[in-house]
């Protein structure tokens, strides 16, 4: 059985802050990644993707951008920063290879099941992703309906969309970005609907001003406050969007980001601008699938030809960790951060905020700091490297 100080489960972008913030710190992580490459679940996205968040608050801990990237990253440029330094000495990366099971060793530690065998650890950290499994709604009728239906997960580009009427359903980020993507790339008709009216913030304010520089500055407010300066700034931004199907919830950013883990709609004035001008239709939720037409809560049917559903991600640590309990009702850790779930074992990057790739390296270094303290701390640890 081989035996290492930490492990880290998940290549993404939080594992890999969590694996450079404890190379940091003396300690040689072993990083185990299902994919054949470190951030791949990146790689999977769709082509136009940007970083929702600016380049000052999304970068790995104490690793900047190189000169000349825009404000706002995109996919790529994403890419290239995780796996350049995914590849640092100090950090053992294992691709390729399955963690399947994560168990209480007899004694202390972990042992960790993986398709290439069991590793023994002191420490586990679990950063597999808050959008881990994509998720579709089991609508009744969606196995017959004849034509094609993804997930966002799937999606790359309009092409394939060209002239045909498209229904996107889910009114968040990606969502929005996909239904005007389509919309611009050619498609006959497009569809957005929102079961919820999302919150929704521009990625970039006033003056160029990123709109993550003012939410992260907002966490340190209570969340009515919070709430009550994004409502001022939404209505200032975009006006009132009642009339395109795009009302201001009850619920504001911040309340329900805490409540739900609900992050805002982050999009481009653009895509705004598409929705004022008919080239996006936002509609009711969909409530079930009768042959060719999607059934919304209105009673309105749809006949589109093809349909993309932004409709997230579960975590899917069910498998990985159920069994310890260690997740809430629903699925997710019940303690993040430097915070352990259970003596040992830890998860970061399942909070959605503001700045999120950010505040995964901040998380990181804390986590960093805490676990090498208990390493030193314990008689019966493993070595650490220096």
């Amino acid at each position: 059985m081989e035996e290492r100080p930490v492990v880290v489960v998940g290549g993404g972008p939080a594992g890999i802050a969590a694996a450079l913030a404890l190379k940091e710190v003396g300690v040689r992580p072993l990083v185990i990644e299902r994919a054949d490459e470190a951030g791949s679940s990146w790689r999977r996205r769709y082509d136009r993707l940007r970083l929702n968040t600016c380049r000052p608050f999304s970068h790995l801990p104490k690793r900047s951008w190189p000169k000349g990237t825009p404000m706002f990253p995109s996919r790529d440029e994403v890419i290239q920063h995780i796996q350049r330094h995914a590849s640092e000495e100090g950090i053992d990366l294992q691709l390729g290879t399955e963690v399947e099971r994560i168990d209480r060793a007899d004694g202390d530690g972990w042992t960790v099941d993986t398709s290439s065998g069991v590793v023994s650890t002191a420490q586990v950290i679990v950063a597999t992703g808050y959008e881990n499994v994509p998720f579709i709604p089991e609508w009744n009728g969606r196995e017959e309906f004849p034509g094609a239906l993804i997930h966002s997960s799937e999606y790359r580009n309009p092409e394939q969309f060209r002239d045909r009427r498209v229904l996107v359903v889910g009114p968040g980020s990606s969502g929005m970005e996909i239904a005007h993507d389509v919309a611009s790339g050619g498609a006959g008709a497009v569809w957005l609907s929102a079961r919820t009216p999302p919150n929704i913030l521009l990625r970039e304010g006033p003056g160029g001003l990123p709109g993550d520089m003012i939410g992260v500055a907002l966490l340190r407010f209570p969340p009515r406050f919070a709430d009550a300066v994004a409502r001022f700034g939404r209505r200032m931004d975009l006006g009132d969007l009642t009339e395109y199907g795009l009302p201001v919830p009850e619920e504001g950013v911040f309340s329900r980001m805490y409540r739900l883990g609900v992050a805002p709609a982050i999009v481009d004035r653009e895509v705004i601008d598409a929705i004022k001008e008919g080239k996006i239709e936002v509609v009711r939720g969909v409530e079930s699938v009768d042959g060719s037409s999607f059934v919304l809560a209105d009673g309105t049917r749809l006949e589109p030809e093809a349909v993309v559903c932004a409709t997230g991600y579960r975590p899917g640590l069910e498998s990985l960790v159920g069994h310890l309990d260690v997740l809430n009702e629903r699925g997710l850790p019940s303690a993040v951060g430097e915070q352990p779930a259970a003596p040992g074992l830890r998860f970061i990057g399942y909070v959605p905020r503001p700045g999120m790739l950010g505040n995964n390296g901040k998380e990181a270094r804390r986590i960093a700091r805490t676990v090498v303290r208990e390493l030193r701390a314990a008689p019966a640890s493993a070595p650490i490297p220096a």
